[in-house]
């Protein structure tokens, strides 16, 4: 069955895919940098406020992942927004997160020297995500 993007149910399909994904797990062995929150700008109906995603991410592990307000993901050491569509773009593999940060896409606030150095982590991140049967709230 499907699940509603960006959507509690979601976020916790997305920790369990993290979670069962080897290759993410060996890709981010070393990563000790905290948490990443990513932000989707408003899509009303569907997002009638700027929304968040909390993962915790640790060793190779998400240790936990949930929805947040746009201003609690912006205290995350690593928070990247974007336009709804851009997301939706990573997920189906059309955008590579850190391509996407490069070319001003997608906004990052944190280090971005660390976050490029983590290439093979956020192909992994995004092939968890796109394991996900999903629904977007335009479609």
């Amino acid at each position: 069955m499907a699940v509603l993007f960006f959507s509690s149910e979601w976020v916790n399909a997305f920790k369990d895919a993290i979670n069962a994904n080897p290759d993410y797990r060996t890709a981010a062995a070393e990563w000790t940098h905290g948490v990443v929150a990513l932000v989707t700008k408003a899509l009303p109906p569907g997002l009638p406020a700027d929304t968040g995603m909390w993962l915790d991410l640790d060793r190779g592990v998400c240790r936990e992942a949930r929805v947040v307000s746009a201003e609690e993901a912006a205290k995350a050491p690593f928070c990247i927004t974007g336009d709804y569509a851009r997301w939706k773009q990573v997920l189906r593999g059309e955008l590579e997160p850190i391509k996407g940060m490069m070319q001003g896409k997608l906004r990052l606030k944190g280090d971005l020297p660390t976050i490029v150095r983590e290439v093979a982590s956020a192909k992994a991140l995004v092939a968890s995500g796109a394991s996900i049967d999903t629904t977007f709230h335009d479609e």
